[in-house]
Order: structure tokens, then C-alpha cells, then sequence
């Protein structure tokens, strides 16, 4: 037998696809010499092998039923030797039916034509089928030279793992070849060689940028499973935290449905003047499965998982857009604290919009709907954790960061004022998160004012030792003028808080 090996050479990772094609029929099969002509037909859901010799085989895979000759398959498979065949009704011959074959009827089709000495195509579409396959049925060079193994493998060397689509295609033809294609080391080979040329091309020009990252695109289009791998193999190489977190956020934005806007879905109320609309069924129509929605929670995990733990890798606003997606989809505990930690690190440079993160989960969307007025909107609990992280943080790295604490008391003091348009927020709640951060963390009180207020405005029927408690949170002393002036005419607040801050004021001034 004759096999076009040694003109392989290794291709351009650039290549046209079309190389592919032509690559692929160079390694076309020879048809073996034989005195009887064998043909194939298909009648309804049966393949029947027709020549002069009647055929004494019957094999089932699947939902089609091949009709062939014993010595076709001796002659190639060692499975075939062992098979315990059922002698068929009609006596004339045997029966066997193979569960799970790998690849299927459709391999199967291509592997019995190459028993029979009929010229195979492999291409990076059928490669892994065909190897798997060929395991399954033993089909070693003990039995015959140039065998079925021998020849996938030396294309799956040569052709396959030295051209980047047709490792990425190949390994996308593995996802429903399992355990097979893990044991025959054909996804850790295909992850190898992606994760290598990802990591290599254009090196000799210098360290690769995010603009250079030309295999985004083929690489988010893999299975979970496989693009975790190949990421795996990346960290590996030592590829750069800033490359290895935009590839994770561009698969993220590839298969999760968006949460907030305009997309499909039932929707949150709006809030009156500012319009703030949290979707918190989006992306989860009447459509959506029980199956679909274990798919993006196992997305989900994953990617959490596989998050570099470099601060530079991914901006604070894709960690707190994945916590939502979190949240939706009731991620596991475990991985919630690791993300809320993580967002906790860079909480500086988070916005409102970014924190205001739905109250319930996929499992609690039904309730929120039917009933709007049990369940506060947002998830306040999330939050105060996140502000506590921030705090552990800091103090874990023995740093005082002023600015930053400035930073996220601003950010804290916009996001109460957002949630206390909420009306059923409780001022626990409230009061709990108001307080989160330490004294000193506030140089103005303004915004923490502007939040009180409009707490009070949204709940009129607030008792007046609740509002005494609510301004007890503030320091009059650190109001600005145009604050202590709007105190002196809100007639939401308590007497004495009106009348503490005018003596501060007069005393200053």
C-alpha cells in the first residue's frame, strides 16, 4: 500500500481552508485487488453489500442495519474475532449489533467500505470518528499491514495537529465522541497544538497583543469542556493574563444571553424618574429547557474557574456582569464567594450600574414575577459582601488606600441612592449597607444624604423613630453648605436632625 505521507509538510497557520481540502485528498485510500466486485446500495434504513457471494453478516448500529460477509471484517478487526454472533432467524448466517459505536451508522459506512478494500477520504471532519472507531473494532497492523489505526493516526500526526483549523475542527468532532477521544489522547493533542500556536505566532515580531489575537473567533467557537482545556494548555505556555482574560470574556459574551437592556425576557419594573431597568429573566424565555439552563450554569462555573487571578486580566465590570449571570442562573456557593472576592479587590473601579445585581435567581423568577412587592429588587446581601471584601482586602495587603476608600464610599453612597427608589427595601437593609464602611472612609456626607433622603421620599410612611435612625447614619458636621441649606427645608426629616444641623452651621459661619 501506498500512503502520501512524505510530501506532508507542515502548513502556514495562515493557510486558506481550501489547503485542507486538497491535503485531505492526497491521502485518499487505495482500493485493495479483488477477484469479486463488491457494491454498496441502501434500501430504506438497511446497507446491503451486494456481489456474487451472498452475505452471512448482519451488524446494527444505530437505527441502520448492514448486511455484509464475515471475512470482510476478520480480515481487518480483532473485535471482530471475539464477538459472540447470534446465528440469525433464517440460519443462514450471524447477527450483532454494536451500542455506542463511535461516530455512529455514518462511520460505521465508511469503515466497512474500507474492510472491503474501497478507496476512504479522511478529512479533519471524519479523522476522529474514523480513529475511535478503529479502536472500537481493533483494527491493528496484527491483522493487516497499513490497517485502519495506523492509517488515522499518521493523518491525525501529519495533516491534522500541524494546520490550526483542522485541530479546531477536529476537536469540535470530538464532542460527542467520548470517553473514546480523551482515551486516545485526541482532544489533549488537538488542545496542544491550538494552545501552541495561539501562544507562538507572531513571537518573532514580539510579545503578542490582544490586537494580534487572531484565534479569539475559532477558539470561543469550541465546547466548554475543550476551550477550558485549551486555556488550561495557554496558562501552561505562560501566555499573558492579558490575552488569556479578553479571550475568556469574548467566549462569555458568545454564549451567555445579555441580562440588562433591551434583550428578550421578562423584565424588572422600572424605577420612575431614572428609568433603571434590571432585566432578571432575560435570555430565558418560555423556550429555554431545564437542559439549556444546566448548560449555562455549567458555562457559567467554568469560566469562573478558569479566571486568571491577575487583577489586569479582566476589568472589575465583566466580573460583576458574570456575578449577574451568576446570580440568575444559581451558581454554586463556592464559586459565588470566589467571584465576589475577586470583584472585592478592584471594587474601585466598579459603577452603579455594574452593582445593581438581581435579587433572585432562576429558581425565584417565578415568585418575583407574580409577586413584585415580596422581594426587594436588587441584591443588597451581594453587595454588603463585596464592600467587606474590599475592606478584608486592604487590610490583608497592609495598605492604606485613601483614594480608594474615597473611591468606593462615592460608589457605595450612588448605589444607595439607586436602591432606595426600591420601596420594598427595609431600612435594616439599608441602614446595614449605609454603615459598611468605617467612619474615616467619607470626607463628604452629601451622597450618603442624598441616599437618605431618597429613602425617606419613596417610603412617606416611614414611623418617626425609623427616621430618627436613618440620620443618626450621617454627620451633620460633614454636610456642605448646599446639603445644610436642603436639610433646613426637607420636611421629611426628624425636628432634631433639622435643628443639629442649623447649629452646626451657625457655629461654623
Amino acid at each position: 500500500m501506498k500512503m502520501h505521507l512524505a510530501a506532508i509538510q507542515p502548513r502556514r497557520q495562515e493557510r486558506d481552508y481550501n489547503d485542507i481540502d486538497e491535503a485531505a485528498g492526497d491521502f485518499i485510500l487505495p482500493a485493495k485487488i479483488s477477484n469479486v466486485a463488491y457494491s454498496f446500495e441502501k434500501k430504506d434504513n438497511s446497507w446491503f453489500v451486494t456481489s456474487d457471494i451472498p452475505t452471512d453478516l448482519s451488524i446494527q448500529v444505530e437505527d441502520i442495519t448492514f448486511h455484509a460477509h464475515k471475512h470482510a471484517l476478520l480480515s481487518k478487526s480483532g473485535y471482530m474475532h471475539r464477538a459472540e454472533l447470534q446465528p440469525m432467524s433464517s440460519g443462514l448466517g450471524s447477527d450483532i449489533k454494536f451500542k455506542n459505536f463511535p461516530g455512529g451508522s455514518t462511520t460505521f459506512e465508511v469503515v466497512l467500505k474500507f474492510c472491503y478494500g474501497q478507496p476512504i477520504d479522511l478529512s479533519p471532519n471524519n479523522v476522529a470518528p474514523l480513529r475511535c472507531a478503529s479502536e472500537f473494532l481493533e483494527m491493528t497492523e496484527e491483522f493487516d499491514d497499513g490497517n485502519l489505526i495506523s492509517k488515522t493516526e499518521a493523518f491525525l500526526t501529519f495533516i491534522v495537529l500541524a494546520a490550526w483549523r483542522d485541530s479546531i475542527t477536529v476537536l469540535k468532532t470530538c464532542e460527542n465522541l467520548s470517553p473514546w477521544a480523551e482515551n486516545l489522547q485526541i482532544v489533549r493533542r488537538c488542545c496542544d497544538s491550538i494552545s501552541w500556536k495561539a501562544s507562538q505566532d507572531r513571537r518573532a515580531r514580539g510579545e503578542m497583543t490582544i490586537d494580534e489575537a487572531w484565534w479569539f473567533d475559532d477558539v470561543v467557537t469550541l465546547r466548554i469542556d475543550h476551550f477550558s482545556r485549551v486555556i488550561a494548555a495557554l496558562k501552561a505556555k505562560s501566555t499573558k493574563p492579558e490575552i488569556i482574560g479578553p479571550c475568556i470574556m469574548h467566549y462569555a459574551e458568545t454564549w451567555l444571553p445579555n441580562i440588562e437592556g433591551e434583550a428578550q425576557g421578562q423584565r424588572g419594573h422600572w424605577y420612575a424618574k431614572n428609568k433603571l431597568q434590571v432585566s432578571i429573566t432575560s435570555g430565558m424565555t418560555q423556550e429555554g429547557s431545564i437542559g439549556q439552563n444546566k448548560e449555562q450554569r455549567m458555562i457559567i462555573e467554568n469560566l469562573i474557574s478558569m479566571l486568571p487571578p491577575h487583577k489586569e486580566a479582566v476589568p472589575c465590570k465583566f466580573l460583576l456582569w458574570l456575578l449577574k449571570m451568576a446570580t440568575v442562573y444559581s451558581v454554586t456557593p463556592v464559586l459565588m464567594t470566589e467571584l465576589e472576592k475577586r470583584i472585592g479587590s478592584v471594587l474601585q473601579y466598579a459603577n452603579v450600574q455594574d452593582l445593581l445585581i438581581p435579587s433572585c435567581g432562576k429558581k425565584d423568577q417565578e415568585m418575583l414575577i407574580n409577586s413584585p412587592e415580596e422581594k426587594p429588587m436588587h441584591n443588597i446581601d451581594t453587595v454588603q459582601r463585596i464592600v467587606e471584601y474590599f475592606l478584608m482586602h486592604e487590610q490583608e495587603e497592609h495598605q492604606q488606600h485613601t483614594c480608594q476608600k474615597f473611591d468606593v464610599s462615592k460608589l457605595l453612597d450612588n448605589y444607595l441612592a439607586e436602591i432606595a427608589k426600591d420601596p420594598n427595601l427595609t431600612i435594616s437593609k439599608f441602614q446595614v449597607l449605609a454603615e459598611a464602611l468605617p467612619a474615616n472612609a467619607r470626607i463628604c456626607h452629601d451622597g450618603l444624604y442624598r441616599a437618605i433622603d431618597t429613602y425617606l421620599k419613596t417610603h412617606p410612611s416611614l414611623p418617626e423613630h425609623d427616621r430618627k435612625r436613618l440620620c443618626r447614619i450621617m454627620n451633620c458636621q460633614k454636610l456642605s453648605l448646599d446639603a445644610c441649606m436642603h436639610v433646613a427645608q426637607n420636611d421629611r426629616l426628624p425636628l432634631k436632625t433639622v435643628v443639629q444641623v442649623l447649629i452646626f452651621r451657625f457655629m461654623t459661619t
